[in-house]
């Protein structure tokens, strides 16, 4: 029976389609929760947003899987008084994908509507013609006549800004849309609970299935949680670049390819033991994986837990995603089950109390 049952991918639509901006998950947060709790024994939240669910709870050994749930967005900086709106970023946004695209203004009396325009082609002659977006140069047009109409609207400095664009399925064989970066982590982690119910798979210590919020801004939802879990164990899912696009240079960015199975990764932060655990949980169930290799940071949450605690030994599962941090990010379905299963298949491997010292003293 496929892991991406119907109900499964109805709850992905209703995820994947609901705004959830770095520092504003909330409602995202409570769709994920809703879905989780059945397959779990209790809830919690912290105060920023953090959600996650405990099976077996009050077990002395604490072991975590975790993703994260904020998307990428833009906040109103600046209002002219002829009604334009400039941005900053809140997380990675690409401004070099805004122009002509549809956003989403979330505004004090509600969602407003707008563009990221861009001067016509014909304009753009001489001096002009080589003209590129910048962070500087890009605005939203809203229909407004002037910045008090604006105001009035309810649109202001500190609005955020989003895409409306909604999860799609093409050609049967990949997810694609905004934010997949990181909620498909979300549903993947939610999926591995109710796996473990449906199951009947009993864990001889806590689990903690976190979503973490504001990962994009510097992984602050993970470095808050790991203090209030305090967990001996983490293995973090997160996206990863699918380096066979076109104009991508493998020997740079490694060889990664949708389609192929989840990836797994090598970095001073992943640690070896558990890294070989999951390896090994991988090729005794078949599943397909492949590997890539950090040389610093691995950019995720799995930093943020490895470095915590005095040490937490941690590992990266990854997603390959084509066109990250744009409206049109693409994973394939057969990688999403593979990540469920390997995060499933590993978890039954750890043991209460399982030591990962390098070596005994």
């Amino acid at each position: 029976m496929s892991i991406l049952t119907e109900s499964a991918e109805t709850f992905l639509h209703q995820y994947l389609n609901n705004a959830s901006p770095t520092g504003f998950e909330s409602e995202g947060q409570k769709r994920w929760i809703e879905y989780i709790r059945p397959y779990v024994d209790e809830i919690g939240l912290d105060s920023y947003g953090t959600a996650y669910g405990v099976i077996n709870p009050g077990k002395d050994y604490r072991v975590v899987i975790e993703g994260h749930a904020d998307e990428i967005s833009w906040f109103v900086n600046y209002i002219s008084d002829s009604g334009y709106l400039y941005v900053v970023r809140n997380g990675g946004s690409d401004h070099t994908i805004a122009p002509s695209k549809r956003v989403n203004i979330h505004g004090e009396k509600g969602i407003v509507r707008g563009v990221f325009g861009w001067p016509a082609i014909h304009t753009r002659r001489g001096d002009d013609a080589k003209l590129q977006p910048k962070l500087e140069n890009i605005f939203i047009d809203i229909g407004a006549k002037d910045k008090e109409e604006v105001l009035e609207m309810g649109v202001h400095v500190g609005s955020v800004i989003t895409y409306p664009d909604e999860l799609e399925v093409m050609n049967d064989r990949y997810y694609c849309g905004r934010a997949l970066d990181n909620r498909l982590g979300g549903f993947c982690i939610a999926q591995v609970a109710r796996l473990l119910r449906e199951r009947e798979i009993e864990l001889p210590y806590s689990l903690y299935i976190v979503n973490a919020v504001q990962e994009e801004v510097g992984l602050r939802g993970a470095q808050m949680i790991t203090e209030r879990i305090k967990p001996h164990v983490a293995i973090v899912t997160d996206v990863t670049h699918d380096t066979n696009t076109p104009m991508l240079d493998k020997k740079k960015v490694g060889d990664v390819k949708a389609g192929d199975g989840p990836s797994v990764t090598t970095a001073p932060a992943v640690h070896n033991k558990l890294l070989k655990l999951i390896i090994a949980a991988a090729k005794e169930n078949d599943i397909k994986f492949q590997r890539e290799a950090s040389s610093r940071a691995t950019g995720t949450d799995t930093d943020a837990f490895a470095y915590s605690n005095g040490g937490v030994p941690s590992a990266l599962i990854s997603l390959p995603l084509k066109y990250m941090h744009t409206t049109v990010e693409m994973a394939a379905k057969s990688d999403v089950e593979g990540v469920i299963e390997l995060i499933l298949q590993s978890l039954v491997r750890i043991e209460d109390g399982m030591s990962f010292n390098y070596f005994e003293v």
